[in-house]
């Protein structure tokens, strides 16, 4: 009997050691927010009040040669919202495996505009116009700096009988060219359901920031495999920290449709975000004329949200 005792601590005195030799941290973060949602006329339907709650996940840990380990999770509602998984390697760059977000490629610049709030275009029926995006689910990627200039490309494998080949993106910005300036350019090969209708977009911007202001211009092409189908999107937009606590943005997005029948939709978007403490105040109004393209089909959207750290 003494020996199994002595067996066991062992055992047990071993497992100890071997769990602290993992050099790890796990960060936990919640959000609750309560939103009001004016739709447009034609939309409003039940009651305009919601909550949400969203949980984060943030763990680090270093490898034995000195790279780092980095993993987020966030949930919203209890449901998987993105996650990613991050090998810093110093020098020789990062790898990334990332779910429903991506820090590399296309994905993480389609939109880099300065706003307070909500994009110009987000939650409106054209949204989904002008906008170049690749998909996000178990997509691969890697970033770097060499001299002054960020690479970085992500790589998303055929998903299968839903597209044909895989989709690959990059992106190049630098903020070195010039004081207070980031600019770059993006460009993405999204497979589609064969091999000859995929689509191929392209987006450049530059954001320029002055004290309290940040003011952007972005353009993005997107060139679609059917015949008229393709979509030119110019972007520009100001925000002003007022103060520590205030910001306030305006910005305006215009999408050129290649069919001729199609006019140019327009979308207008104000935001402001207030913070005091561990509550954040958000408040954005966008509308939008002529959406995706039909003359007189107008959308509008108005939120004001709460929100609560913890």
């Amino acid at each position: 009997m003494t020996n199994v005792k002595k067996l066991g601590l062992t055992a047990l005195a071993g497992s100890l050691v071997a769990t602290s030799a993992y050099a790890g941290a796990l960060d936990v973060t919640g959000t609750a927010k309560v939103t009001y949602a004016s739709l447009d006329e034609t939309e409003v339907t039940g009651n305009p009040y919601s909550m949400s709650q969203g949980i984060g996940f943030a763990g680090s840990g270093e490898l034995d040669n000195g790279y780092t380990i980095n993993y987020t999770y966030t949930a919203t509602n209890m449901a998987l919202s993105s996650s990613n998984l991050k090998l810093d390697m110093g020098d020789s760059g990062n790898l990334h495996f990332g779910n429903g977000s991506s820090a590399t490629g296309i994905q993480a610049y389609y939109d880099k505009m300065p706003t307070a709030g909500e994009q110009v275009w987000d939650d409106l029926d054209g949204q989904a116009n002008g906008v170049a995006t690749m998909s996000t689910a178990n997509t691969l990627g890697y970033s770097n700096t060499f001299s002054g200039i960020g690479i970085s490309v992500a790589y998303n494998k055929d998903a299968g009988a839903a597209t044909e080949g895989s989709s690959k993106s990059f992106a190049v910005n630098s903020s070195d060219l010039l004081d207070g300036a980031d600019i770059g350019w993006a460009h993405a090969d999204v497979s589609g359901t064969t091999t000859n209708n995929g689509t191929d977009s392209d987006t450049v911007w530059v954001t320029y920031t002055a004290g309290a202001v940040t003011m952007g211009a972005q353009i993005t092409q997107i060139d679609k495999s059917a015949v008229n189908s393709d979509q030119d999107r110019q972007h520009v937009a100001v925000s002003i920290a007022v103060n520590e606590n205030l910001s306030v943005s305006l910005g305006r997005s215009n999408v050129e449709f290649e069919a001729a029948a199609k006019d140019d939709q327009e979308s207008v978007g104000l935001a402001f975000s207030y913070t005091m403490g561990s509550m954040t105040i958000v408040g954005n109004q966008q509308t939008e004329d002529n959406s995706g393209g039909t003359q007189g089909t107008d959308d509008s959207v108005t939120e004001l949200s709460v929100a609560f750290a913890f």
